[in-house]
């Protein structure tokens, strides 16, 4: 499947397979794994995000287990019969809660994740690997280097291995040409939890994220503080996601560089399961609102079973489906909205009103872009006034050429709001 201009954006789920979670890795059984991948089709999706564990994959330096990369294709070859699309994601790294390291990383063999030459060589030849193993598969979508590790690199991490923003960068760059390498021309990117776009000194910035890679990728979770602070039903909460597309997008060169809404999803009890399916449907309706959006990716498909222990509470029930395949509420709610864009898909006008955020390009203060900051709210003030807001730097409000590119005719600055 491909996704050509003017066509929908892609609507996908992150796989999180119903038995066993992600330690099904240790005793695969395509069976089940067939059962999941068959009530994600019924819901009228067209890819997955799969998450292979990397301790399992590459328990030594120089061991990549050929049979757990043989599972993988396995995995990809029965999405591809159910006509599901497979983005993998290559270092996990960090999971629901959980940290997933190599031994040959931690504790006797601690080393830096992002600077120490030897592990960067081996996550390379890893990612390479997987990429190689693939690269024939016409279902196979790319590779994401891996899920959030920006999130081992600074705090609040316990143990965090510290990189500049420099060698973040050089880091994304050698391991994104280790995946073009092993599978050219695919869609090869890298993802960060939020922290990139609001925490303040984050090595990861948001111009890594809009710059490096085939498409920028955001994560939006209302458990941040959104839902928290301005309710479950507010415009602040339901246009979250939409903000965090739109504020990706002042960093990108390229005026129409597509953002993926990598996850997302309906946090209980920030969201009550009662409102799971309201909240879905405004926070699709909202996203699909953004041009240049490349495709939603919710999280999860199915419900973590409550026999295993010690995850946050809210991991358990984030799933479309339940462990035993009935669709739930949310899951109903979002078959619609992907079957109704489908039907009647119009490309959105171009946001017209662009918010100035007066940031230099590296963005070291960036935390008046989260909830309760100063650009925040005034982002969501025009959002409930029905602006349809954009976000612009500072330093690009002079690039009439870019402005035009955008579509944007009107600028908009936080002293304007006051």
């Amino acid at each position: 499947m491909t996704h050509a201009t003017g066509t929908a954006p892609r609507f996908g789920v992150n796989y999180t397979p119903s038995r066993g979670w992600f330690h099904h890795w240790l005793d695969f059984d395509l069976d089940p794994v067939r059962r999941d991948l068959d009530a994600v089709a019924a819901l009228g999706l067209d890819h997955l995000r799969v998450f292979p564990l990397w301790p399992l994959f590459q328990p030594n330096r120089t061991l990549i287990r050929p049979r757990a990369v043989e599972q993988l294709a396995a995995l990809v070859d029965a999405a591809g019969e159910r006509d599901l699309d497979v983005a993998v994601d290559g270092l996990q790294g960090h999971l629901s809660s959980f940290d997933f390291l190599p031994a040959w990383t931690t504790s006797w063999h601690r080393r830096n994740l992002f600077t120490d030459p030897e592990v960067v060589a081996a996550q390379a030849a890893y990612l390479e690997t997987l990429a190689a193993a693939l690269a024939g598969r016409a279902n196979f979508l790319g590779l994401t280097v891996g899920n959030e590790v920006n999130q081992f690199s600074g705090d609040p991490h316990p143990s965090p291995d510290r990189v500049s923003p420099d060698g973040a960068a050089d880091w994304l760059t050698r391991l994104l040409a280790a995946c073009e390498r092993g599978a050219p021309g695919r869609l090869h990117l890298h993802a960060s939890y939020d922290a990139a776009f609001y925490q303040d000194d984050h090595p990861f910035t948001p111009a890594h994220s809009a710059r490096l890679g085939a498409v920028t990728a955001v994560h939006s979770w209302v458990f941040n503080g959104t839902a928290q602070r301005y309710g479950p039903d507010a415009v602040a909460t339901v246009q979250h996601a939409a903000y965090l597309v739109e504020l990706a997008k002042a960093w990108a060169h390229d005026p129409h560089r597509p953002v993926w809404l990598q996850e997302v999803g309906a946090p209980a009890p920030h969201i009550a399961p009662g409102r799971a399916a309201a909240f879905t449907r405004a926070t699709v309706a909202a996203a699909l609102d953004c041009p240049d959006l490349w495709g939603v990716t919710w999280w999860c498909s199915h419900d973590v079973d409550r026999a295993l222990a010690d995850f946050p509470d809210l991991e358990y029930t984030l799933g479309l489906l339940t462990n035993d395949q009935r669709v739930k509420p949310a899951g109903r709610a979002l078959a619609e909205a992907v079957a109704a864009a489908r039907e009647r898909w119009r490309p959105p006008a171009p946001r017209r009103t662009a918010l100035v955020l007066d940031l230099p390009d590296a963005a070291p203060e960036r935390s008046g872009c989260a909830p309760g900051g100063a650009f925040f709210e005034a982002f969501m003030r025009l959002a409930a006034d029905g602006a349809r807001p954009t976000v612009l730097l500072a330093g690009r409000v002079a690039d009439r050429s870019g402005l035009a590119a955008r579509g944007i005719t009107e600028i908009v600055t936080l002293d304007d709001l006051t």
